[in-house]
């Protein structure tokens, strides 16, 4: 009769035990399902699919980095978007005008991108709240004036090409070969992201931002770490635009705007603050979003709100006005986001009878 027990939910009984990434057996297999289906992904998805799941890679790879800053440390910034655009247009340039391999140029141009974090980590490391948001706004404006003036960076207006990815001989030229390169980066970066939440460096964040008063007083060193989470958010935005910029080949100071950087904070926000599937959730959200966009006004096509609103004009302020709104209904409704969604699903089937 006791070989019929089992437990209902988890207990751990140690602290290396609540750390551990893969916590059961189930886990491990799903993970291990994850990267079959993953490898298969390009065998089977078309063309416009495929592209979709690139994008919600190198988008998600960037709000890895800004949730890392803004969910599990505790400070706000809106002016992620110039991070990745200056990964862009940084791995373009050490190819074209250094000559290095793409494959290589990537994590330098992300390096890169981590250095100049840091310049502006420095000063916001003392600041918080509004002001800290207003500093990340002047990073915002003071990186595209960067970006225009720049010839011998970005091009300037012109912008800059970007060349494929080659690794011995092999091109990544189609979405289905860069689908692999993309999907690399990615599993990594998620690897990297929850190894270092487990370590000391990774608690001392969410420490800093739970109580930064009792972070100090356990001699936690509180602009250190505000620094280093702006460095670490800024690595993962620049390695995120590198692969942007090799995937379209194309990199333009266009479209590094401040939209785009409230964007990323929408990601991040609809995903779930300091969670490292939210942000992956939050970004595949936010990619379909538009999609959704465009199927209603077709579906509404001739109605009398496609007449009073004239939605044959395009979808692009519908997708705006839909940003907003929801991360209005998000705050409002579901402030924990997609992934606290998720998971109490989860916890609902695995105590199910007893899910009270």
């Amino acid at each position: 009769m006791t070989a019929m027990l089992r437990p209902s939910g988890e207990f751990v009984q140690s602290y290396r035990l609540d750390t551990q990434i893969f916590r059961t057996r189930n886990t491990r297999y799903a993970a291990v399902l994850s990267l079959i289906v993953l490898a298969l992904v390009p065998l089977f998805a078309g063309s416009y699919a495929l592209n979709l799941l690139i994008q919600i890679g190198y988008l998600g790879i960037a709000a890895l980095g800004l949730n890392l800053l803004v969910g599990f440390t505790g400070q706000i910034s809106i002016g992620h978007a110039v991070f990745f655009g200056f990964g862009a247009f940084a791995s373009a340039c050490l190819n074209n005008r250094l000559g290095i391999p793409v494959i290589f140029s990537i994590p330098l141009a992300a390096l890169a991108t981590a250095l100049v974090g840091l310049v502006f980590g420095l000063p916001a490391a003392r600041l918080k709240g509004l002001y800290l948001a207003i500093a990340t706004l002047a990073a915002q404006f003071i990186l595209q004036d960067f970006f225009a003036r720049a010839h011998w960076f970005s091009g300037g207006v012109s912008g800059s090409i970007a060349e494929p990815i080659t690794i011995f001989g092999w091109v990544a030229d189609t979405d289905e070969k860069f689908f692999y390169v993309l999907a690399v980066f990615f599993v990594l970066s998620l690897l990297l992201v929850t190894n270092l939440l487990r370590t000391r460096d990774g608690r001392a964040f969410v420490a800093v931002r739970d109580h930064y008063l009792s972070a100090e007083m356990m001699g936690i060193n509180l602009r250190y770490y505000r620094t280093l989470a702006f460095g670490i958010s800024s690595f993962y935005a620049g390695l995120g635009g590198a692969l942007y910029a090799h995937y379209l080949g194309y990199v333009s100071i266009e479209g590094f705007d401040i939209l785009f950087s409230i964007q990323f904070l929408a990601m991040i926000i609809i995903g779930g603050l300091g969670s490292v599937s939210g942000s992956i959730l939050g970004t595949a959200f936010m990619v379909l979003l538009p999609q959704v966009m465009e199927w209603l006004t077709a579906a509404l096509d001739g109605s009398w709100i496609d007449t009073t609103l004239h939605l044959n004009e395009g979808t692009a302020f519908l997708r705006e006005m839909a940003i907003g709104l929801v991360i209005v209904l998000f705050l409002i409704l579901e402030p924990d986001g997609l992934a606290h969604r998720w998971r109490q699903i989860k916890a609902y089937w695995k105590l199910y009878p007893f899910s009270y």
